[in-house]
């Protein structure tokens, strides 16, 4: 087996996403043959070279797997908390492989939440360069004006810069909250809630139920599943160089689809028990 970069042998062997294999490395968690690895750029070959990480030697490569789960409120998107507090993988008690989130929920948002143990694929899917749409229901109080739902596509700015909606429309109302379904392409820290603050909209409630071409549909709270193979095969094209689209196409894409079947006020769908 040809050499490679050490990051991409613990992706490849489901320890960890590239970034999240970099940081081990740098904190000198990673061994090879007996010593610390020291350069983000060491290279092994996993067949014949004797790795550890935290310890624990690795073993052989395990099958590529992915699954969704309908995370519920009050669970964090990682593998381990300092804290004690739950996280997503509490719910996931009887997988067998080593996996861990693509990307984040907030601890107090629901929804679809993809775990995998191929590295490769979770930094496709979460790096900002890809633009990988995200689907979100959000619950605002009360009922934000139109101008103020076309500010959110057309970019408001935040502490961290601008951020804008490919699309954003409003599909239920009550007399003291709406809901709205929004699709964004980054996946900033608490990025929702911080571009309808900067409208001067408070999000009550926040659930995902699109990530690019995979979607949540009718799966129960606190339940997950596999991918099915149609599923897999559409991230692979996602994640094939030829498949990678840029933002701008992706935007246009999505921005003709939600033009095109924007669901009226009072729309009903298999979430419609969500929007309460």
């Amino acid at each position: 087996m040809a050499l490679e970069r050490i990051q991409k042998i613990l992706a490849k062997a489901g320890i960890a996403s590239r970034r999240e294999a970099e940081r081990m490395v740098i904190e000198g968690r990673v061994l090879v043959n007996g010593k610390v690895v020291e350069a983000l750029g060491f290279k092994a070959d996993p067949s014949k070279d004797h790795i550890k990480v935290d310890g624990k030697r690795l073993t052989p490569f395990e099958p590529k797997v992915m699954l969704l789960l309908n995370k519920p409120r009050g669970y964090l998107s990682t593998v381990k908390d300092p804290k004690g507090r739950p996280t997503v993988l509490d719910l996931l008690k009887n997988v067998k492989w080593r996996i861990y989130p693509v990307g984040r929920l907030d601890f107090d948002a629901e929804g679809l939440l993809l775990l995998t143990n191929d590295g490769d694929l979770a930094h496709l899917l979460s790096h900002p360069r890809f633009s990988i749409p995200k689907t979100y229901l959000v619950k605002v109080a009360g009922i934000p004006e139109e101008k103020r739902l076309t500010r959110l596509k057309r970019g408001v700015m935040l502490e961290d810069g601008q951020a804008k909606a490919v699309s954003c429309s409003l599909i239920r109302e009550r007399e003291k909250n709406s809901w709205i379904r929004v699709v964004v392409t980054e996946g900033r820290n608490h990025l929702v809630k911080r571009m309808f603050s900067a409208i001067g909209a408070t999000v009550l409630k926040l659930k995902r139920i699109e990530y690019g071409p995979i979607q949540l549909g009718d799966l129960p709270f606190g339940q997950f599943r596999y991918l099915t193979p149609e599923e897999a095969e559409k991230l692979k094209q996602i994640s094939s160089a030829s498949g990678v689209r840029s933002s701008e196409e992706k935007t246009k894409r999505f921005e003709f689809r939600t033009k095109n079947s924007r669901p009226a006020v009072g729309w009903r769908t298999p979430n419609q028990r969500f929007l309460k």
